[in-house]
C-alpha cells in the first residue's frame, strides 16, 4: 500500500512532574475500635497544660501546610466521638488534639502525574486577542498507588505557546455532600440493571418523591426496616440502595480555592483504591448551554467501574455511575455535542477494539457497535481512544492509542464522519507518537498516552503521559493532519478495488490471449 506525507510532529518543552511537597490530609485509621481508644484515653490522662502545649506544636508544624487544619481536626475527633467518654465535657483544645492524632498527610503526586486530558475553561475573559484559557486534568498517583484527580490552568497565544499557571502550595481534598438530588425513575432503572429491586426496594421508593436526597432515602430505609419480616434479606436490599446513593454524590469547591488547589480524591467504597484516566468533554447542547462531562475509571481493589463527573462552572460537582449493558471496561469519552438528536460515546467495552455507543440518556448506554478492530502493527494487541473526538469541518477527529510489541502504547489519529461517526473515513497507517529516548522510561515504560485535546487557531494541541510518570505536550497543523487522514483514506479505498478486480479477473481467468 502507498502512505500518506510524514507530518511534522512538533514537541514542546513544557512539562509537568510529580511534586511530593503537594499533600492533602487523610483521616488517619489507626487500626480498630480497641486501638482507637487506647489512643484516645492517652490523650485524656495528659492535663490541660500539657494539652495547650502539644497542640501548638502540631500545628507550628502544619498550619502552613494546609488551609483551615483545626477544621480538619474537628472533623476528625467528630469521626471517634462515639468512642470518647462524655466529649461534651471537654475542651476545644483537647478536641482538636485529639483530632490530630486521627489526622494525616497523603501526598497525592508522589508518585507521578500523568493522563492528561484538556478543554477550554468555563471563564475565558481578560485574554488578549488570539489567547484562549485552558483547563487540564491530570491523574495523581501517591502511596498505595491511589489515584486521584488534580487540576492545571494556563492560557495559550496565538503562535501555540502556552504559559501555565503556577500551582499553589496548597492541596486539599474536596468534602462529600449527600444532599444531591437523585431521580426516582433513573434509580430504580439503576436497581433493576443491579438485579437487586425487588419488593422491599419497592416500598422503599414508594415512600419518596420524584427526586429525593441521600437523608430521605436514610429514612425511607429506617422506616421500612421497623416492619419488615426478613431482617436478612432486608439488610441486603437496603445496603444495596445506600450504595447506589454514597456512589452518585455531591462536591463542592469553596469559594475562592484555585483550580490547582483541587483534588477529587476516592470518596465511594467504588473509588476506594483510586480514580483513573478522567477524559474530559466541554459538551454543548442544543440550546447552547456548556456542561463538562468527565468519564473516568473507579477501582477498588478487586473491579472497575465507569463513572462520571458533571458541571458547569467545576465550582459545584456531581458524581455519576454509568448504567446500561454497554458500561464496561475502560477508556469511555464522550462526544462534544449530540449527533442526530442523540448522545454519542466511543469506548472499548471488550478490552480490544473500539465501539460507538449511542443514547437518549447520557447516564444509560445500551446500544453499541464495533468502529474499529486492531489493524496495524503498532496497534495489534488493542486499541482505544485518547479523549474525546474533536469536531473539524473534515469530520470527528479522533486520537486514538494502540499497544504493540513489548507493550508498547503509540498515538494515532482516525477521522469519523460528521454526521454518521459509525464511518471511518481516514486514519493514519502510521502512529503520530511514538515514545522517544527520553520518555521510554518510568513507572510502565514505553508508554505515551493522552486523555483528551484540543484544537487552537490551525494547531492540534496534544497533553500526553510519558511512561505513567510525567507529561509533556506536542502539537501538530490541523489541515496537514486531516489531509494526511484523507489521503490515507483515499488510498486505502483505491487499494480495496484493485484488490477486487484483481480478484475478480483471477476468478473469470485472463483477460486476454496468453
Amino acid at each position: 500500500m502507498q502512505t500518506a506525507t510524514k507530518l511534522k510532529v512538533s514537541r514542546l518543552p513544557e512539562k509537568f512532574i510529580s511534586d511530593d511537597r503537594r499533600v492533602i490530609t487523610r483521616y488517619f485509621d489507626v487500626g480498630g475500635e480497641k486501638r482507637v481508644r487506647a489512643v484516645i484515653k492517652r490523650v485524656l490522662r495528659l492535663d490541660e497544660a500539657e494539652v495547650e502545649s502539644l497542640l501548638k506544636r502540631v500545628l507550628d508544624h502544619f498550619n502552613a501546610r494546609h488551609r483551615k487544619v483545626e477544621a480538619t481536626f474537628q472533623q476528625h475527633f467528630d469521626v471517634v466521638r462515639a468512642h470518647v467518654p462524655e466529649p461534651d465535657s471537654l475542651s476545644r483544645t483537647r478536641k482538636l488534639l485529639i483530632g490530630s492524632y486521627f489526622t494525616m498527610e497523603y501526598s497525592v503526586e508522589s508518585a507521578a502525574l500523568f493522563n492528561p486530558s484538556m478543554v477550554l475553561h468555563p471563564d475565558q475573559s481578560n485574554l488578549a486577542p488570539g489567547e484562549c484559557r485552558l483547563l487540564m486534568s491530570l491523574r495523581a498517583t501517591g502511596e498505595g498507588h491511589i489515584s486521584s484527580i488534580v487540576f492545571r490552568t494556563g492560557v495559550i497565544d496565538d503562535h501555540s505557546h502556552i504559559n501555565f499557571n503556577e500551582p499553589s502550595r496548597f492541596a486539599a481534598r474536596l468534602t462529600v455532600r449527600q444532599d444531591r438530588a437523585y431521580e426516582k425513575k433513573l434509580f430504580r432503572l439503576k436497581l433493576i440493571e443491579m438485579a437487586a429491586y425487588n419488593d422491599t426496594a419497592r416500598q422503599v421508593l414508594e415512600r419518596l418523591g420524584d427526586t429525593f436526597n441521600y437523608d430521605q432515602l436514610d429514612h425511607a430505609v429506617d422506616d421500612v426496616r421497623q416492619n419488615h419480616s426478613n431482617p436478612s434479606a432486608f439488610n441486603e436490599t437496603a445496603e444495596n440502595m445506600l450504595w447506589l446513593a454514597r456512589s452518585n454524590y455531591h462536591l463542592s469547591v469553596p469559594e475562592g480555592t484555585d483550580p490547582s488547589e483541587v483534588v477529587i480524591f476516592p470518596s465511594s467504597d467504588n473509588e476506594s483504591k483510586g480514580i483513573e484516566d478522567v477524559r474530559l468533554t466541554r459538551f454543548v447542547d442544543d440550546d447552547g448551554t456548556v456542561t463538562y462531562f468527565g468519564t473516568y475509571t473507579a477501582y477498588n481493589g478487586f473491579r472497575i467501574l465507569p463513572q462520571m463527573l458533571q458541571t458547569h462552572d467545576f465550582q459545584d460537582i456531581d458524581i455519576h455511575t454509568l448504567n446500561g449493558q454497554y458500561v464496561q471496561n475502560k477508556g469511555m469519552a464522550l462526544f462534544p455535542r449530540k449527533i442526530n438528536g442523540r448522545y454519542h460515546m466511543i469506548s472499548r467495552l471488550d478490552g480490544e477494539n473500539m465501539f460507538l455507543m449511542r443514547s437518549d440518556n447520557v447516564y444509560f448506554w445500551n446500544e453499541a457497535e464495533k468502529l474499529q478492530t486492531p489493524r496495524y502493527p503498532w496497534e495489534f494487541v488493542q486499541i482505544g481512544n485518547c479523549g474525546a473526538p474533536i469536531e473539524t469541518e473534515a469530520g470527528w477527529l479522533m486520537l486514538t492509542h494502540g499497544v504493540g510489541p513489548m507493550r508498547q502504547y503509540c498515538i494515532g489519529v482516525s477521522l469519523l464522519d460528521l454526521d454518521d461517526p459509525a464511518k471511518v473515513i481516514g486514519h493514519l497507517e502510521d502512529p503520530l507518537l511514538v515514545p522517544d529516548e527520553s520518555e521510554r522510561d518510568g513507572y510502565v515504560p514505553n508508554v505515551v498516552y493522552s486523555c483528551g485535546a484540543v484544537i487552537h487557531q490551525d494547531m492540534l494541541i496534544i497533553p500526553y503521559a510519558m511512561s505513567d510518570r510525567a507529561t509533556s505536550f506536542a502539537t501538530v497543523n490541523v489541515n496537514e493532519l486531516v489531509q494526511a487522514l484523507l489521503s490515507n483514506g483515499k488510498l486505502e479505498a483505491e487499494d480495496k478495488v484493485n484488490a477486487k478486480t484483481k480478484a475478480k479477473g483471477k476468478a473469470k481467468g485472463p483477460l486476454l490471449p496468453q
